[in-house]
């Protein structure tokens, strides 16, 4: 899912951590429940052509170009590279609709594992001072123009600059419908992110993402600490304004910065198994750095948006 459906359905609205973490956090009973399913980001054209035509990352990862129909027939088309339980998306300009669209959009979509905890989250939004989070349901269109119901979400705002982040709870009817490819509930209830993946990332290096770096806007920053720490994220201010969340699996990283140097930055990854070299690939305006050891690095070159603001 790309974070713009949601935000653009938010607009039409409006017009695992300790227990002392978790306290810290102000949620008393200890419970995580979201964790780090996604984040995207939006490019240069000549970066996101790059990706697109890489036989490197055909081999590195599970990596697939998809065009997907949402919600009111908004459509998106995006490169993923998918993992065991995390993935995230690649756009160029104008893959995306609207603003969402342009050069440095970036979103982060974090869920659930157990069904019925979402309403969990909402409550401690509601309790943290989040009056009237925006809440709503999501479907996906496989080509036959019936939309299937695939998650409900739950965002802090409908307002945002070029970021935002949603809390999200697949359905049992996407997880029913066989065109979802999806696998069998490990336990009752589960509607976890590995269930949703295919494991097609055993044929390949990358394992998961473990790191995300994101360039936002102090405001968006502002929107999107409420969710993470509602969802049981361990979430530390840093000395130069930004934040760190952890869920014990991922960490996210958010530098607050200006409009025109927003972005998806960065993206830390597990492999399957350890390499004994260390492989460069440049791809457009980034590097990809594999190894040595069982992780991978890519980070994304900062780019001038002299219409930004």
């Amino acid at each position: 899912m790309i974070m713009v459906v949601a935000l653009a359905l938010a607009g039409a609205v409006q017009g695992g951590v300790s227990t002392a973490r978790a306290q810290e956090n102000g949620n008393p009973d200890g419970r995580h429940l979201l964790f780090y399913n996604h984040a995207y980001g939006v490019f240069d054209r000549q970066t996101a052509d790059a990706i697109e035509h890489s036989s490197y990352l055909r081999d590195f990862a599970n990596f697939l170009v998809r065009t997907t129909t949402g919600s009111g027939g908004q459509t998106w088309t995006g490169r993923y590279l998918m993992g065991r339980e995390t993935y995230f998306e690649l756009f160029g300009v104008g893959d995306v609709p609207g603003k969402d669209g342009t050069l440095g959009a970036a979103g982060l979509g974090v869920s659930t594992e157990r069904a019925g905890d979402l309403p969990t989250v909402v409550e401690r939004l509601r309790k943290a001072g989040i009056s009237d989070p925006v809440e709503f349901p999501q479907t996906r269109d496989f080509g036959d123009g019936v939309p299937v119901p695939w998650f409900d979400a739950v965002l802090t705002t409908g307002e945002y600059d070029l970021f935002g982040a949603w809390g999200m709870e697949y359905r049992p009817e996407y997880f029913a419908d066989p065109r979802s490819n999806t696998e069998p509930a490990s336990h009752p209830g589960d509607v976890g992110r590995e269930r949703y993946l295919s494991d097609a990332y055993r044929d390949h290096l990358m394992r998961d993402v473990t790191g995300i770096r994101l360039a936002v806007t102090a405001r968006d920053l502002a929107a999107t600490v409420p969710l993470l720490k509602a969802g049981g994220f361990a979430v530390r201010s840093l000395p130069d304004g930004g934040v760190l969340a952890k869920d014990g699996g991922t960490t996210i990283r958010f530098d607050s910065v200006p409009l025109d140097r927003v972005g998806l930055k960065q993206v830390e990854m597990a492999l399957n198994h350890p390499v004994s070299y260390r492989h460069v690939e440049r791809i457009g305006h980034s590097a990809l750095v594999v190894g040595p050891g069982a992780r991978a690095v890519w980070t994304f070159e900062d780019q001038d948006r002299p219409d930004a603001g």
